[in-house]
């Protein structure tokens, strides 16, 4: 009987992680569908709704295992994204084909990248996530949010490479009514399908005596960043590669500043030391190995020998968790 329990937990969290990817896809097309009919701008469109979208399985995963007696999972989740993205992620799409980024936005949000992981690990040092520092984190989310989208109408670039992809990725000519269908049912599916894989999760864990942090670094980090891979994959392969890396920059941001937040603010106190440690350490590694590979802003390929370099890098990290959890 427990056998049967365990594999059925096993089958809800593949279909869940399924559900929660496509749902979060259909969700971001219909938000920007619907700010396009109402005459917002593609490029504010692509720097908020599009930029968060890829952020959302990772917000809807924090707010029900904070919610679930589960905050050490969303924290997990969190840093576990941030170190996939860069990774696996970002190896795998430099290993299928070199990227060229030469997009001079780059140049503001690498480095933001850095400070925010910085703010991170600040904020967790003395091993707790009070929910003043989850309010600091929201706050900060929506000043990044502000700015990005100040910067980018007053001084508009419309020669930037990322700029032009970010318009060719807005949906136009939907009808609103099948826009707002997305919206609403996209929005609906996440928030169950993030429910169901929680506690899958949580069961499955319980099971082995993994615990929760590792659970969320490891099956949840990877299965909510398939987004983000599926997005690059998609955008290296039209030679979109400013594209391609502003989805990983930007979704390690709003992974930081949103996602950690939201296990301050539901659910505030004692954090896992190894997620300060361990884990925040790696991350800030990783973080600095993207700004060399990336170019820090400057015209710059990345190469297959880089990508291969972050892919065992990933391995690594997975070979770790294995050993010290």
């Amino acid at each position: 009987m427990e056998a049967n329990i365990l594999w059925l937990n096993v089958l809800i969290l593949v279909v869940s992680l399924a559900a929660l990817v496509w749902s979060a896809d259909k969700f971001v097309f219909g938000a920007a569908a619907i700010a396009r009919n109402l005459g917002i701008s593609p490029l504010i469109i692509g720097l908020t709704i599009v930029a968060m979208g890829s952020s959302a399985p990772e917000m809807m995963v924090a707010a029900s295992a904070s919610l679930n007696g589960a905050p050490n999972t969303a924290i997990g989740n969190a840093i576990g994204s941030n170190i996939t993205n860069i990774t696996l992620v970002l190896g795998l799409t430099a290993l299928l084909r070199p990227m060229l980024v030469a997009s001079s936005t780059m140049r503001r949000e690498l480095p933001m990248v850095m400070v925010t992981s910085l703010l991170a690990a600040w904020l967790l040092w003395d091993l707790e996530l009070t929910r003043g520092e989850g309010t600091v984190l929201i706050i900060g989310f929506f000043a990044t949010i502000g700015g990005l989208t100040w910067m980018a109408l007053k001084n508009p670039n419309t020669n930037d490479p990322l700029v032009e992809e970010l318009e060719d990725e807005i949906p136009s000519d939907i009808p609103f009514w099948k826009a707002a269908f997305w919206l609403v049912f996209g929005l609906g599916l996440l928030i169950y399908s993030s429910n169901e894989l929680v506690g899958s999760a949580v069961v499955i864990a319980k099971h082995f005596g993994i615990s929760d942090l590792v659970i969320g670094l490891t099956i949840i980090a990877i299965g909510t960043s398939l987004p983000e891979l599926a997005a690059c994959i998609a955008s290296v392969l039209k030679k979109e590669g400013d594209l391609a890396l502003g989805n990983i920059v930007g979704s390690n941001i709003f992974n930081i500043l949103a996602v950690l937040a939201i296990p301050g603010i539901l659910a505030p106190g004692t954090i896992d030391a190894s997620a300060a440690g361990r884990d925040m350490y790696y991350m800030l590694g990783v973080t600095v190995l993207l700004l060399i590979v990336a170019g820090n802003g400057k015209i710059k390929e990345i190469t297959r020998v880089e990508g291969g370099l972050l892919l065992a890098c990933f391995i690594a990290y997975q070979v770790l968790l294995f050993y010290t959890m």
